[in-house]
């Protein structure tokens, strides 16, 4: 993977990326040419398009990361990733259109740009069935030898096997640090130089997978390997960097501390990121206002109580605020104020809550909250000071969520489905602790795009 402002990207989804950028611009001068050629006029110099032709693709390339293109079924499914193909060409003309209406000449005209919406599939469903085969070799994987072969060895393996892992494992090395829970390892103790089996194995990356660490490092053995040019990286690390989440059952106190990450004195991303939020909160209020008035009459009329409601959240630093939404249950959906966990088609949701919380307007209203600065369009989601209070109690960590601003829509929302349960809860929080730990714009750029593809595909809304 290469690491792009401080998030991980796989090899295969680069290449894919680049490639479908460059077939998009050709699309696009194909389209300028057949036009040019239909009405009988000359072309002109190439010099003289570069910038609608790159607006065509770089929109349509936005959509195509906003829909799910280079997610692993897409990469897996030539079907599965024709029909995100037309959904994001189809966004990306809308978008096109728009630039267009706002900025006149900076991008293609109508008919260039239908043209070149027809010619687009064609060339970006033939580069999958070019370069399926190649993105998913071994040859562009990384070879990983793993220090140990317990129980966490074996959940490398298990990740190695899943469909489009972006490594292979080329050997186990039993540390005797307790029984082998993986087939094939090699005890230490039959290896002569562990850096010469390193380099026989043609290995790009060791992982220390060890059961206890504790007077069980090779340091001698590691400083070999680091010289030779191969990288040496700790299981929590590694984990982090394949799955996109804090691994809660391997991270420890210290490796938070030393890693990488948690640097939120960025001022300048700070203050790019609160100039958003004021940004693009008034533009929704505005756009949604209609939208939330017409289903606030409806919830009105099917079922007795306010349109809206109001409550304690925990927020920033551990403080409580009131967050605004629409309401999507019975008035009388939780006796005494107790918190309750939402359950899948839970009987107290109303049946406009069970339509508006499937496509996420019951959130618009929090858009005034992100107004007011207690919350961000990005972040992990606050939850009610009951269900804080237990987590922190029953899973590590938990408090360390709080040290960034909450959002309406976060790294969890796009990587999980909602869930509400103690194992849910876990799983979300490892995504959380994540984006935490790895913030920066791209990042939120990255998740603001594929909320889209979660607002078309809702999985598990509840």
């Amino acid at each position: 993977m290469i690491r792009l402002f401080k998030h991980y990207v796989p090899h295969a989804v680069l290449l894919l990326g680049a490639v479908d950028l460059c077939l998009l611009a050709v699309a696009a001068e194909i389209a300028w040419d057949l036009r040019a050629w239909q009405i009988g006029t000359d072309a002109g110099l190439l010099s003289g398009r570069i910038g609608p032709l790159a607006s065509f693709a770089i929109a349509v390339e936005l959509a195509m990361v906003a829909v799910g293109v280079y997610g692993v079924e897409s990469l897996q499914s030539v079907r599965f990733a024709t029909v995100r193909l037309l959904v994001a060409i189809m966004l990306g003309m809308v978008a096109v259109s728009t630039l267009g209406f706002l900025v006149p000449g900076l991008t293609l005209w109508r008919s260039n740009a239908l043209y070149a919406a027809l010619i687009s599939p064609t060339l970006l469903v033939l580069a999958r069935l070019l370069l399926g085969s190649v993105i998913g070799h071994e040859a562009f994987k990384r070879r990983v030898m793993v220090l140990g072969a317990g129980p966490r060895a074996a959940r490398i393996r298990a990740l190695a096997d899943k469909p489009g892992a972006g490594f292979c494992v080329c050997g186990f090395v039993g540390m005797n640090d307790g029984a082998d829970a993986v087939r094939g390892a090699i005890n230490r103790n039959a290896i002569e130089s562990l850096g010469d089996h390193v380099v026989n194995l043609r290995a790009s990356e060791v992982v220390l997978a060890l059961e206890e660490r504790r007077n069980a490092l090779p340091l001698a053995d590691l400083l070999r390997i680091k010289t030779t040019g191969v990288h040496v990286n700790e299981l929590s690390s590694f984990l982090e960097r394949e799955t996109g989440r804090v691994d809660l059952a391997t991270a420890s106190h210290s490796w938070l501390i030393f890693s990488d990450g948690f640097s939120s004195g960025r001022l300048i991303s700070a203050a790019s990121k609160r100039l958003f939020d004021l940004v693009a909160s008034l533009l929704l209020l505005v756009v949604a206002a209609p939208i939330i008035a017409v289903f606030a009459i409806l919830i009105r009329l099917e079922s007795p109580g306010g349109a809206f409601y109001r409550q304690k959240r925990v927020g920033l630093f551990g403080q409580e605020f009131d967050v605004l939404k629409l309401r999507s249950m019975r008035q009388d959906a939780e006796v005494a104020g107790q918190a309750v966990w939402a359950a899948e088609n839970d009987p107290r949701v109303t049946r406009v809550g069970r339509v508006i919380r499937k496509v996420r307007i019951d959130e618009l209203p929090q858009a005034w909250t992100v107004l007011n600065g207690r919350m961000s369009f990005v972040g992990p989601r606050p939850e009610r000071r009951q269900f804080v209070a237990d987590l922190e109690q029953r899973l590590p960590f938990y408090a360390e969520r709080h040290m960034v601003k909450p959002g309406i829509t976060g790294w969890a929302q796009i990587n999980y489905p909602y869930g509400a349960s103690l194992e849910d809860s876990r799983n979300k929080l490892e995504y959380d602790l994540y984006y935490a730990k790895n913030y920066t714009p791209f990042l939120d750029l990255l998740i603001l795009l594929q909320t889209l593809r979660v607002l078309l595909w809702p999985a598990g809304a509840r």
